[in-house]
């Protein structure tokens, strides 16, 4: 922000400047200093200035970025000082330009320990609420409204940044090269032409789908294809000039829907081959040692007889391998420095080490130490049909279950600022099943919960957001972080931990 002000200000320096005249428009809080260096500098050119509080990326319905990423390294990094807050500082503005948008001033909660990130957030946004309520633009205190914040730190839940999913928008980003929602195929193999198409919003299949089993989404796309193909057929039957008309308009619609679901079935077919191939059985490895339990729900009694197929199997890259390692030293809540170096030495991922061992700046137990680690208990989710593949749910899916019941323990979630009624434990946002009205009936006067995670969040986390709020009708679930990762991002994200980087800036978008 600074930055654009100084440019604005040298564009209109000269009495030459080559505009007639500016319109300024904010995306976040202007502070009083630097709005009074722009006014006293070129307030006559400026024909219009305001604050519009869009600070932040919408990337779906329910789920925002603040485009961050060099945040992670920022917060979690040792060799950052941990006295510099920008960037907590930028975060947290950008989150208030959230709730401003959504005109939600929220009570704020945090996750308590290992780390003080997500306190020292929490505290950050809860300041900045108060000061932007105080100086609405109209000029009222706005109390706090029927909605709750959550802050996270990314280690709370480590499992589920590794292990493979099987839902298809989290698996063809995992498996696949799809870079800016881009994915890229090709409709004819011999003369290798190439296309590419969006992953976003407007496309109501890809919304539909997306959080779909494979297996589900395999079977849904071929009778999407044949119910279009068969209502093309139908119209092109009737031979009439009126009929033949209409079919001319609907033809753009039919090519159009047909483009979409062949494109979705490159995906799924794309996502089929590389689980075939190597995945699969990995899948079922990497759920047993993430719940310690099998398929049949027997213990798992020997986490390393578990692990030894994946280290041993050639066809699996280094990547695989590494998160099957941490998999194994999730479950069992750290190993030795001597069990480590040779789980590194025999795989042979010296170089990639630090994948695993930057785990600790994160807050996650790598080594054990003599202090027992208290272990998260669950939700019992037995009597959910899943796919035997597909058991382990992303841990955040029970905090948003929990905190919409009250049921948060107010030791591990301590709020900063004085709960909202309908989070007071009465129970107003918890009715799980309620007469049934219009979804946008019930979502226009129900809370609000908005759950940050500092340091990256997965798309099998975003996907919990619409499952629980699909299954809680009077609370709408929202989920945001710095940015989105994948399983190898993320990895890549950690290894650099510990590599020492330039002096960072206030500006923390993407370098």
């Amino acid at each position: 922000m600074i930055q654009s002000v100084d440019g604005l200000i040298n564009d209109f320096a000269s009495k030459s400047s080559k505009y007639k005249a500016a319109y300024v428009y904010f995306t976040d809080f202007c502070d009083d200093k630097l709005f009074n260096k722009m006014k006293s500098s070129c307030s006559k050119a400026i024909r219009r200035c305001k604050e519009i509080n869009i600070n932040f990326i919408p990337n779906e319905s329910q789920v925002f970025t603040l485009d961050v990423p060099n945040a992670f390294y920022r917060c979690y990094s040792p060799n950052i000082e941990k006295t510099n807050d920008n960037v907590m500082e930028q975060i947290a503005e950008q989150i208030v330009t959230l709730c401003a948008t959504l005109e939600e001033n929220p009570g704020v909660r945090y996750k308590n320990k290992p780390l003080d990130n997500a306190s020292k957030l929490a505290q950050l946004v809860e300041k900045k609420l108060e000061n932007y309520y105080k100086i609405d633009e109209r000029g009222q205190v706005k109390g706090k409204t029927n909605s709750q914040l959550l802050i996270i730190d990314r280690g709370f839940d480590s499992v589920s940044t590794v292990l493979h999913e099987l839902t298809f928008q989290a698996m063809a980003y995992d498996l696949l090269p799809i870079e800016n929602d881009t994915y890229k195929y090709k409709t004819d193999v011999a003369n290798g032409k190439e296309r590419e198409a969006i992953l976003e919003e407007d496309d109501d299949l890809w919304v539909k789908i997306r959080h779909k089993h494979i297996a589900d989404v395999l079977e849904e796309i071929p009778k999407l294809m044949k119910e279009v193909s068969s209502k093309r057929k139908a119209t092109e039957g009737k031979i009439s000039l009126n009929n033949l008309a209409q079919l001319m308009k609907k033809m753009p619609y039919f090519r159009k829907q047909i483009t979409k679901q062949v494109v979705h079935l490159n995906i799924a077919e794309d996502c089929m081959n590389k689980f075939k191939s190597n995945i699969e059985k990995l899948c079922k490895v990497e759920q047993d040692l993430a719940l310690g339990t099998d398929a049949e729900g027997q213990k798992v009694k020997d986490s390393m007889r578990v692990l030894l197929p994946v280290l041993l199997n050639k066809s699996l890259d280094s990547y695989d391998k590494i998160r099957a390692i941490l998999l194994y030293i999730f479950s069992t809540n750290g190993t030795t420095q001597e069990n480590l170096d040779k789980l590194i030495q025999n795989v042979q991922i010296e170089n990639d080490s630090n994948m695993i061992n930057n785990w600790m700046y994160l807050g996650v137990p790598i080594l054990t130490t003599s202090a027992t680690q208290r272990r998260v208990s669950r939700r019992t989710r037995s009597s959910e049909g899943t796919f035997q593949l597909s058991r382990w749910t992303p841990i955040v899916k029970d905090v948003m279950e929990d905190a919409i019941e009250n049921k948060l323990d107010s030791k591990e979630w301590p709020y900063c600022s004085q709960c909202p009624a309908p989070w007071n434990g009465s129970g107003a946002v918890s009715a799980r099943h309620k007469p049934k009205t219009s979804y946008l009936e019930e979502r226009k006067g129900g809370a609000k919960l908005i759950v940050f995670v500092i340091g990256g969040i997965t798309y099998s986390e975003t996907r919990c957001a619409y499952e629980v709020s699909q299954a809680y009708k009077s609370c709408e679930v929202i989920i945001g972080s710095t940015h989105t990762v994948t399983p190898r991002r993320l990895l890549d994200d950690v290894k650099a931990l510990t590599v020492t980087k330039p002096k960072d800036t206030v500006y923390l978008k993407d370098e």
